[in-house]
Formats: structure tokens, sequence, C-alpha cells
């Protein structure tokens, strides 16, 4: 099997098998992203995906998790999904989940009842890259949903029965838009309610649309106590019970990371002590960025 490079996969993918099932991304539009810049979208053919399943299985076939790549294969055929899924079912007996990214315009394409085939199928867990709640910085970063689209994809993978967890950008409405980009996105994510929600810093990447602006001076990125501030404010606006939340990225000057409304003061805590200078951060260097 190979892999058309480069692939990405969520943190907690590590250890699982990587089915490259769609080449890119369908959408492949965001401002802020570079993910897929460099790949033009196709779907692979059916066979060929399932001739990779089944080659992977001549060498092993105990892996514990799959994750279905590259940016959105959700935007698949239904039919051949399912088809997939009862392949991998069918040479990986041991794996207790499979997941993928799911675009929120590829969701909003299926219905209810498709995506419920396809959790009964074997689709345990979708990412949705929720990014912002703001329309403002969704329009800004060319997402190609509104907020109100965007809740509407998150609450239908919910009503399947797929586990959902989404992904915010902390920064994404720079420094001017900072105040709007987290009130708004608190209040998407307690009408959508993910059971898990990772939390990630906005970095500029060299090559995209934002990058340039950040350049050129007419988007102005958060510093570290800006971005503490800001990761604070959604923890404190996050309002409904068993939010699994994570925020320890590379991106995040914090990592941190418990259950919602549980920890909450535990780790709003840590982030005082973060923005207060008390508790130690990670530096640009130690980020890696």
């Amino acid at each position: 099997m190979e892999y058309v490079e480069p692939v990405y996969r969520p943190p907690g993918e590590a250890r699982s098998f990587i089915l490259q099932a769609t080449v890119g991304c369908s959408h492949n539009g965001c401002t802020f992203c570079g993910m897929y810049k460099g790949k033009k979208f196709y779907i692979k053919p059916l066979e060929e995906i399932l001739s990779d399943i089944r080659e992977v299985a001549c060498y092993y076939t105990n892996f514990e998790k799959i994750f279905i790549a590259d940016g959105d294969a959700i935007v698949m055929p239904t039919a051949d999904l399912l088809k997939i899924l009862e392949e991998l079912k069918k040479w990986f007996p041991k794996a207790r989940l499979i997941s993928t990214y799911a675009g929120p315009k590829s969701t909003l394409a299926k219905s209810v009842e498709e995506l419920r085939q396809l959790r009964q199928a074997g689709l345990g867990r979708a990412y949705l890259g929720i990014e912002s709640g703001d329309d403002a910085v969704l329009k800004h970063t060319n997402k190609g949903v509104d907020a109100q689209q965007m809740l509407q994809a998150g609450l239908r993978l919910k009503e399947a029965g797929i586990d959902l967890w989404g992904i915010i950008l902390i920064g994404l409405g720079g420094r001017a838009g900072s105040e709007q980009h987290i009130r708004e996105t608190a209040k998407l994510l307690n009408q959508m309610q993910p059971n898990h929600l990772s939390s990630m810093n906005y970095t500029p990447v060299p090559g995209t649309k934002l990058y340039q602006e950040v350049q050129a001076g007419t988007f102005q990125v958060l510093d570290a106590r800006e971005s503490l501030m800001e990761t604070r404010d959604l923890i404190a606006a996050l309002d409904f019970d068993g939010l699994h939340f994570t925020s320890d990225h590379a991106s995040n000057y914090l990592p941190i990371k418990g259950t919602l409304k549980q920890d909450r003061q535990t780790l709003l805590g840590l982030l005082d002590g973060a923005i207060e200078g008390s508790v130690r951060i990670r530096s640009e260097w130690s980020r890696g960025l």
C-alpha cells in the first residue's frame, strides 16, 4: 500500500491504521490551512481501497483503531463507505473504533439515515473542524459554511449516533475579533454539545492566504497571554456536562485537559496561573513553531 503524501491524522489516532480513501480535502479552501494545498482532491477507486485493506491485513490484523483519511472521507458515496467499513470489520475484528474527518458541507450532503447506516456499519467517530462559531471568522477564513450550517452538521452526526469530536482554533479571529470569536464559538458549542473538543492555537502557515495577511499586518496573531485569555474565556463560557476537553496540541502554550464542567475550576486555575506568570508555559521554540 502506498500513501499519497503528506498524510495527516488527529493526535489521538497515533497508533491507528491509517487507510487513505481520499486524497486531499474536498473543500481545500480554508485560508488558514496548508495541510492539503499541494494535493488535488480525488476519491481513490473503491477496488484500490479494498485491496489496500487486504494487503495490510496480510501483515497485521490487531489494530484497535482505524482512521479513514484524508481530509474528508465522509464525502465519498455512502454505498462505497459501507463497503469499506464492511471490509475493515471483516479483516480487523479487534478494531474497537473507526474514525474519520467530516467536512461540514459533506456531512450536510448526507441524510441522517445515511449517517446512521455508516454508524451501524462501524463508523464510530467523526472529527469536525468547527474552527469558530463566529460567522465573520468563518467567512473571512473561507470555511465554506456559516455557523448555523456548522451547527446542523454537528447535530446531524450526533443524531446518527456518531461520537462527535469538535476542533476549534484559538486566535482565528485575530486580535481585532478575539472577543466575538470566543463568545460566538462558545455559543455554538453549547448548542451542539460535542462529546469531545480539541482547542488548538492558530499558527500562521507559509503559503496560505491568512499567512499573507499576517505578513502584511492586516491580521494580528495573538501573543501567549492573549491566547491563554481566549482559552480561559472559552472554558468559562462552556455550559454543558460531560465534555472531554483537550488543549494539549503542540500549538498550545499550556497543555491542559479535563472533563467539563467538573474540572472547570482546576483548568481555570492553571490558566490564571499561566496568565499571571506563576505557571510555566511553552515558548515558541518549545512548541516547535
